[in-house]
């Protein structure tokens, strides 16, 4: 039995939350070079899938760990596509429109959202905080909007955002049911799977085998490649394997409150990184504030014990930035 070290499972949460911020401003580098947000995906599905699949067969219990059976398939599959594919292929369009840090805010409210489908498609009780939760949250984005003004925030952009949010909150639900029958590491090696293959496959369709040339470029001063393999091993896998690490010393509500210093973060290296064009003004980063703690609301408002006629409640989202 492992024994729990609560300041270690800090330390690997804020690890994992500076390198996922991080991974916002290479990623923004990259689609700066040319790369487009399709194309990183696979890029980066790819090449996790890769390191994790190499992770999975080498690490006990070897290549049983990665046994599944027909009818498990369309829980990866939906999994895959929701988490790995479709929400950081929505990202990367966010953040290629929107500061990095604004556009980790509108995807950040997907724990709200799930805690909104646990009140009411699944009639959990709920502490009243959850209201207070969701008040803060959109009052936040309001903030962070500027409704108030002409709405300078690109509208694409927002709405990749928000579809990103939804996406991951659908992630956080499947997931929920796949960690059932998976442990974490082959629960993630098979969705990266599914994202790759999908990630092929619209490429096939739209662009053929071609439209690579940017990777032999450089962005920001980097090659491109360095900047893809710092998304893939930095940005992917190494602070997935830290959340998951971390899960073993600390509750999956105080991972996810923890880390959300990761738009704390990705907005302060954006800006020193990427220039003025990703600073926020005191309403934004006010709103911001206001949105992050909605989320912390939300994450603890759900209660453990479900009415005798409810099923099961779902887990707490147990990997909250591992589709990035």
């Amino acid at each position: 039995m492992t024994t729990r070290r609560p300041a270690l499972g800090v330390l690997m949460v804020l690890s994992a939350g500076a390198l996922f911020a991080v991974n916002g401003t290479v990623s923004k580098l990259v689609l700066r070079a040319g790369v487009d947000a399709a194309q990183l995906t696979l890029v980066r599905a790819a090449g996790a899938f890769a390191g994790l699949l190499a992770l999975s067969l080498l690490l006990r219990p070897g290549p049983r760990r990665l046994r599944i059976t027909p009818g498990q398939l369309p829980l990866l599959v939906g999994y895959g596509l929701a988490g790995f594919f479709l929400t950081p292929m929505l990202y990367f369009v966010a953040i290629s429109r929107l500061p990095v840090g604004i556009a980790l805010l509108f995807e950040y409210t997907a724990p709200l959202l799930v805690a909104l489908w646990a009140r009411f498609v699944q009639h959990q009780r709920v502490r009243p905080r959850l209201w207070a939760g969701l008040a803060a949250s959109l009052a936040g984005l309001a903030c962070v909007a500027e409704v108030w003004g002409e709405l300078k925030l690109d509208g694409l952009g927002v709405l990749a955002g928000l579809g990103a949010a939804v996406l991951l909150a659908g992630y956080y639900l499947l997931g929920a049911r796949g960690v059932r029958e998976h442990d974490t590491l082959s629960l993630t090696t098979w969705a990266f799977g599914a994202s790759a293959v999908a990630g092929l496959l619209t490429r096939a369709v739209t662009h053929g085998t071609g439209g690579w040339a940017p990777l032999a470029g450089s962005s920001g001063g980097l090659p491109v490649t360095l900047l893809c393999g710092y998304v893939v091993l930095l940005g992917s896998i190494l602070p997935f394997l830290l959340v998951a690490g971390a899960l073993r010393h600390l509750p999956a509500t105080s991972v996810g409150i923890l880390g959300m210093i990761e738009p704390v973060i990705a907005a302060a290296v954006a800006w020193l990184v990427l220039g003025a064009g990703e600073a926020l003004n005191a309403a934004q980063l006010g709103g911001g504030l206001l949105v992050l703690a909605g989320v912390a609301l939300a994450e603890t408002a759900r209660t453990t014990e479900p009415p005798p006629t409810a099923p099961p409640p779902l887990p707490a989202p147990d990997v909250v930035a591992t589709s990035r």
